[in-house]
């Protein structure tokens, strides 16, 4: 249902930019990133509401940006002075107003220090 790209390598403090694809019906949907860290327990990153309004994780405001261009059905997610901490796998999701949620396939975020 959702196609993610973007994830990789990148040293500490540099940028890397996740993209997530979804279905025409994806323009109702809150979108966004959890991710999860080896032995650590899922946690969300940002998301985005159909009208636009956003939410971050305390731990990446000032250095993550969401934002979605409904007319691709694309919502994407940039990534900024990339941390060691913020290595984990990200994966995208998106929820209906009425309950549905549908995932990505997840993609490998990886900071070098």
């Amino acid at each position: 249902q959702l196609v993610e790209s973007g994830g990789g390598l990148v040293q500490a403090g540099g940028s890397l930019r996740l993209s997530c694809t979804g279905s025409e019906t994806s323009v109702t949907a809150t979108m966004g990133w959890y991710r999860q860290a080896p032995g650590k327990q899922r946690e969300l990153v940002a998301s985005i509401t159909s009208g636009g309004t956003t939410n971050y994780a305390d731990f990446v405001k000032g250095r993550f940006t969401i934002f979605r261009d409904n007319a691709k059905n694309t919502v994407l997610l940039q990534m900024n002075s990339l941390k060691p901490d913020d290595i984990a796998v990200y994966r995208c999701y998106a929820q209906q107003p009425w309950g549905s949620i549908y995932w990505g396939q997840g993609t490998q975020v990886t900071v070098s220090s």
